[in-house]
């Protein structure tokens, strides 16, 4: 095997990854060429992944990069754009021998390939500290139709396009914590999907949506303060999987075991902003694929988050995953 803890090596090992895309430059320059396409807007997102925050310090090194690839490429499915193209960005620590680099670049290869993006450069480091990764995604959408986190009106519904809670129960599944007899749970947390299934129907309908990635309540809360709005939410209403359902009721609290499913965070489902003619279609094609889907609350004139379980307004021990906090 070729040592792939070189850094020459490593990137001649990349160009693979381009798919022969002119626009990678065979990786053989320090730049990219994304040349205009009359009538899109170059859309462009940013994610980092840490060894032991964002990904278990064990977890299998294809598993890391599919998971790389669909954290980010996910943003770009919430703002209902066709992706073409990442950028890569890794710091080497010296315990990821030519072996482990080896399986994390097939897992870049098997993903890339399924959602057709190709690697366009970007920088490879050494570092003292835990492994540390950036992917940078490319796609394009029709000029002025991205979806935008503001952009809701007083009125909308607030659907929640996926199981809510799954990422969050799929991380304490991973680590040994809970059950879970058939792995959904620990899946739903490694590898999460990103909804280009939903691309159509966003462009259609939504007035604003965002990925669940820190947890249901803070990311619909943040569309909601985009838009200068308030944000009414009703936990019972949460769009569950059976193995989600489960955990619920074998919890002391209902209500509190649904605020914590809202606000766990890792989901990559879609929050999205529709007005009350749009919700049937947009529900329609959510679940069409076999995810769940609901209406979980609607936006209101004035600010602020009112949290119902039932009829009664609580107030959740935490609201979504918050860096250094």
């Amino acid at each position: 095997m070729p040592d792939l803890t070189d850094e020459f090596t490593w990137i001649e090992s990349l160009r693979a990854l381009t798919r022969g895309d002119p626009r990678a430059l065979d990786l053989a320059d320090d730049a990219a060429i994304a040349p205009a396409r009359p009538g899109f807007d170059l859309v462009i997102s940013v994610d980092a992944m840490i060894e032991g925050v964002h990904f278990l310090a064990d977890e299998a090194a294809d598993v890391v990069a599919r998971r790389l690839l669909r954290t980010s490429l996910s943003d770009l499915a919430a703002k209902a754009v066709e992706p073409f193209g990442y950028l890569l960005t890794t710091a080497w620590p010296s315990n990821r021998d030519a072996v482990w680099r080896a399986r994390f670049r097939d897992g870049l290869d098997e993903d890339g390939r399924r959602y057709g993006v190709a690697l366009f450069g970007g920088d490879t480091v050494s570092t003292p500290g835990p492994l540390a990764l950036n992917a940078t995604v490319l796609g394009w959408i029709e000029a002025g139709r991205m979806v935008r986190r503001s952009g809701a009106m007083s009125g909308d519904a607030m659907l929640a396009c996926g199981a809510i809670g799954d990422g969050w129960l799929g991380l304490k599944a991973a680590r040994g914590e809970i059950t879970d007899g058939d792995g959904a749970l620990a899946r739903a947390y490694r590898l999460p999907e990103p909804r280009f299934d939903l691309r159509q129907p966003l462009r259609l309908h939504a007035h604003a949506a965002a990925d669940v990635s820190d947890g249901l309540i803070a990311d619909a809360g943040h569309i909601a303060a985009a838009s200068g709005l308030g944000l009414e939410i009703q936990l019972e209403d949460l769009p569950l999987s059976r193995a989600a359902k489960t955990w619920v009721a074998s919890q002391p609290v209902r209500a509190e075991a649904l605020a914590a499913l809202a606000g766990g965070g890792d989901d990559y489902a879609i929050a999205c902003a529709v007005p009350e003619d749009s919700v049937a279609a947009v529900l329609a094609a959510a679940r069409a694929g076999g995810s769940p889907a609901a209406r979980v609350g609607r936006l209101v004139a004035g600010a602020g988050l009112k949290i119902m379980a039932g009829e009664h307004q609580i107030r959740p021990a935490r609201s979504g995953f918050r860096h250094g906090g």
